[in-house]
């Protein structure tokens, strides 16, 4: 027999949840900081991180701090994988036989063997080349992108905050032209 609290620990849940999800939201839907609402860096898939090691490990013999260090180093620290990913991964790729570790120091190194560089040219091969996240040479266009976004975002709000109408109308139509220009641009491309 089900308590009389029962539904009304249900909504207790819920409310925190929703209270949770819109501290997450920030003002207006969007993140804190006036970004999209994300809970941290991006996820790759599965088989991304398994690449990422082996291009890694093809550098030099590293363990597995350094390597992550590496790999947020290559994409300018846009990337870094976890620890809970970057261990059990060395330990299926050693399995299976794609890298050899070794006791030094106290830490365990892992190195690439030969199967391992012909897994990694034939994960390259299909993923048409480098992945953009695994390029040393990083332009930063995008986090230019995604600082001009924000920085507009931020203004579009002090502007609601300051309750002028006539800005806000003006606002509107500022931001109506740039995303008209903004699908121009896509269209020409």
């Amino acid at each position: 027999m089900r308590s009389r609290f029962h539904d009304r620990a249900r909504h207790d849940d819920r409310s925190r949840r929703d209270d949770r999800s819109a501290q997450d939201r920030g003002e207006f839907g969007f993140g804190r900081h006036g970004g999209p609402p994300h809970r941290g860096p991006r996820r790759t898939r599965r088989g991304d991180i398994r690449v990422a090691l082996l291009s890694g490990l093809d550098e030099a013999p590293a363990h597995g701090y350094e390597l992550i260090q590496r790999l947020s180093d290559r994409t300018g620290g846009r990337w870094k994988p976890s620890p809970g990913s970057v261990y059990p991964t060395l330990q299926l790729l050693e399995d299976a036989g794609f890298v050899s570790a070794s006791q030094q120091d106290a830490k365990r190194v892992y190195a690439i063997t030969d199967a391992g560089r012909a897994e990694l040219q034939a994960k390259m091969a299909a993923a048409g080349g480098s992945p953009p996240w695994m390029n040393s040479e990083s332009t930063g266009s995008h986090d230019d992108l995604r600082k001009a976004v924000a920085q507009l975002m931020i203004a579009a709000k002090q502007v609601g905050m300051a309750d002028n109408q006539a800005h806000i109308d003006a606002t509107v139509g500022i931001l109506n032209e740039s995303r008209r220009k903004l699908y121009q641009l896509l269209a020409e491309a």
